[in-house]
C-alpha cells in the first residue's frame, strides 16, 4: 500500500512474527515463555542439566572480586595496555584472562581456586609463561603485582 507525501503508512515493512517461533521478547529463545522449559533449554545446550550440587560446588568470582578486577582492567584499556578479556568457571577453579589482543594468549590470569585447596591462598596471579607471579589470601594485595601505576618517589 502506499501512501502520499505525509501520510504514514499503517502497514509495517516487516512480516508479522511466525505463531511458531519463539518471540525473544518473552524469554522464547532462552526456553522461557514457549512451553518446553528446562527440559528444552538443556536439549538446546547439548543435552547438558546441572544438579544444584553442580551449579553450588563451582567455583566463581563474587560481586566485589569482579568489581575489584573490572576496576583495574578498565585502567589499563584506558591506558591502552589491555584489549581484551574473558571470564571461565570451571569447576575447580575460576579464571580472568587478560589479552593485549583477542588473538593472543593471555598476558595475565587471574585466578580464583577452592578455599582448602592451596595453603598459600585461593588467589594468583600468573603470566603468559605460566609463573606465577603473586599468590595470596586477599585479592587486593594479589593484583598490586600487576597494577604497577606510576607513584612519585620522594628526593
Amino acid at each position: 500500500m502506499t501512501s502520499g507525501p505525509g501520510e504514514i503508512d499503517p502497514t509495517p515493512p516487516y512480516p508479522p512474527p511466525s505463531p511458531s517461533l519463539p518471540s525473544p521478547a518473552c524469554g522464547g529463545w532462552l526456553g522461557r515463555g514457549t512451553g518446553e522449559g528446562r527440559e528444552g533449554l538443556s536439549e538446546r545446550l547439548g543435552g547438558a542439566s546441572f544438579s544444584a550440587a553442580q551449579v553450588a560446588a563451582q567455583v566463581t568470582f563474587d560481586r566485589r572480586e569482579l568489581g575489584r578486577i573490572f576496576g583495574l582492567y578498565g585502567r589499563k584499556v584506558a591506558e591502552g595496555e589491555w584489549r581484551d578479556y574473558s571470564i571461565d568457571f570451571l569447576k575447580d577453579r575460576a579464571v580472568f584472562s587478560i589479552f593485549r589482543r583477542s588473538s593472543e594468549i593471555p598476558i595475565y590470569r587471574i585466578e580464583k581456586n577452592r578455599p582448602p585447596a592451596l595453603r598459600q591462598g585461593i588467589y594468583s596471579v600468573i603470566s603468559a609463561t605460566g609463573l606465577i607471579v603473586r599468590r595470596g589470601h586477599e585479592l587486593d594485595r594479589v593484583l598490586r603485582a600487576i597494577d604497577r601505576s606510576l607513584r612519585l618517589v620522594p628526593r
